[in-house]
């Protein structure tokens, strides 16, 4: 049979792991061999242009990898295959359909796949074969030549255990057995990975220090390897043991990234959606993680959860934003098909989107008012703090203004909404507001403007309002170009208000913070 495996993911920059596990499940498990082609797509193509990718493979079996991101798309992908291919069989799995099958048979599937595919879906394609298939599900090996060939320096993604062995009530991955691959195949896996091209390898698993030393043992062969791949882990904070953190204390810069996710400091409602976590070991993990500035560190909070109003979520906000993580993700709550919290949203009063991706409108501890002034919130952090832009005019303004993180954020959003700003007009705009608040000195300001652009973008987009010529310049750039053993151009210097000259070494990006940097100089 011709079988095309098809897997639309949210940016090109993406890749796939889904369709290429479905793949080596085909060579594994099926009785005969089949033809199986795959097809990465992105949700920003047109539906008719990834239709007539598929019909040029002229598929039997056409299998859909599905989630939130692609969900919306897929019905209208869905008529247009039926329209120009109609006896093509069509397959879906992955999280949506696997907990919402009535839609999805109703509406254009002629079978769903439920939880994990590698095994049924070859049972499948043996079926319609006429074939009898009694394999046993085995371990697959996603990572083929044809791959690697596809994957084209993108992300690439690696899964060493499956299921959580927690029971967070918003959350597929909750109550589902926890199993862990072969750690002498994961470590295989991982060392074709580090040299295959990509920059970056992220591991999927839901709760990766779930198992402590299988943790450190997959740590320690990541650091062994004589690679420059960064590898991101989702972990629990409160359950790193010293030996691991020891380990990752001594890790390369900018080698490991850890993404945590904390979703609320407020412990109604932690007992509410069933988290259990210890948030002062948790805090006190994440601060000795941050202090040896070798590695990434990226916190998530969920907005919208219960028992959660607008003041206690602002406190939660707060006291994340002071841990001083590189990134701060503002969530919003998802009511995922198959969690224990949709089943429970009518009781509980949640009222969310009918459509992928589900999000939460109002709940009776957040009005829709609230949510939305959250969304103005997270415009500003998504595109400054989380970005690393404007952090020391952040830490100064914040200092100055005694504003709470989380009110200065909304006041940011409010005043500046970002729509593809170019980022010389962004700082104008922001410089305008800033200046607006209480105790704020304005020259103090510019400098701390100043030295953020140098380092975040060399001085590129330096506004006219904060550039500086003259005599005092050209001596920065001749002490600089000394200090440095090489020239140095002006956009990369600058005067501050006070007469010191300040530059940056373009040559010497920090592989953690993304940042270069910066130097001060005593003129005469």
């Amino acid at each position: 049979m011709n079988i095309t495996l098809l897997a639309i993911n949210s940016k090109y920059v993406h890749s796939s792991l889904a369709v290429w596990q479905l793949a080596s499940g085909l060579r594994m498990h099926c009785r005969q061999p089949h033809d199986v082609n795959v097809i990465e797509a992105t949700i920003n193509q047109d539906c008719a242009q990834i239709v007539a990718r598929i019909i040029a493979q002229q598929p039997d079996v056409l299998g859909i990898s599905t989630y939130i991101w692609n969900a919306g798309m897929l019905p209208q992908l869905l008529v247009l295959l039926r329209a120009q291919l109609p006896s093509l069989t069509i397959v879906l799995g992955g999280p949506e359909p696997s907990h919402n099958k009535e839609h999805w048979l109703a509406n254009g599937a002629d079978y769903v796949i439920t939880g994990a595919g590698e095994q049924p879906f070859a049972a499948l394609i043996d079926s319609l074969a006429g074939d009898t298939n009694n394999s046993t599900p085995l371990p697959v090996d996603p990572y083929s030549e044809d791959y690697f060939r596809t994957l084209g320096g993108r992300i690439a993604y690696i899964e060493t255990s499956r299921g959580c062995p927690f029971c967070c009530t918003y959350c597929l991955s909750g109550e589902s057995k926890l199993e862990f691959l072969s750690l002498d195949m994961v470590k295989a896996q991982i060392t074709k990975l580090a040299f295959s091209g990509t920059r970056t390898i992220k591991f999927v698993d839901r709760t990766f220090n779930a198992n402590a030393q299988r943790a450190y043992n997959i740590w320690a062969h990541v650091l062994s390897l004589d690679s420059d791949c960064c590898f991101h882990f989702e972990v629990a904070a409160d359950l790193f043991n010293e030996t691991s953190l020891q380990l990752l204390s001594r890790a390369a810069p900018g080698r490991i990234q850890l993404e945590i996710g904390l979703q609320s400091f407020h412990q109604p409602t932690l007992a509410a959606v069933q988290r259990s976590t210890n948030l002062e070991l948790a805090e006190e993990n994440i601060r000795c993680i941050l202090a040896h500035g070798n590695i990434h560190v990226h916190v998530d909070l969920i907005a919208g959860l219960p028992h959660e109003s607008l003041a206690a979520f602002a406190q939660s906000y707060n006291r994340a934003y002071a841990l001083g993580a590189h990134k701060l993700q503002l969530g919003f709550l998802k009511l995922l098909h198959g969690s224990k919290l949709r089943s429970q949203a009518q009781t509980l009063g949640l009222v969310y989107q009918q459509e992928p991706p589900y999000e939460i409108i109002s709940s009776p501890w957040m009005s829709e008012n609230d949510l939305q002034w959250l969304n103005i919130a997270e415009n500003a952090l998504q595109h400054t703090y989380n970005q690393g832009r404007f952090l020391s005019a952040l830490d100064y303004v914040l200092s100055a203004s005694q504003l709470a993180p989380l009110d200065l954020f909304h006041g940011m959003g409010s005043a500046v909404l970002h729509q593809a700003t170019p980022l010389a007009e962004y700082t104008m705009q922001l410089y305008a507001y800033f200046g607006t608040l209480p105790h704020v000195d304005k020259k103090a300001l510019r400098d701390h403007l100043r030295c953020d652009l140098l380092r975040t973008t060399r001085g590129q987009c330096m506004p006219a309002f904060l550039q500086c010529d003259g005599k005092a310049r050209k001596q920065v750039m001749q002490r600089a170009s000394e200090m440095l053993a090489r020239p140095i151009s002006a956009k990369e210097t600058a005067v501050l208000e006070d007469g010191r000259g300040v530059y940056i070494d373009s040559t010497q990006r920090n592989p953690v913070t993304g940042l270069y940097p910066i130097y001060f100089l005593q003129l005469q």
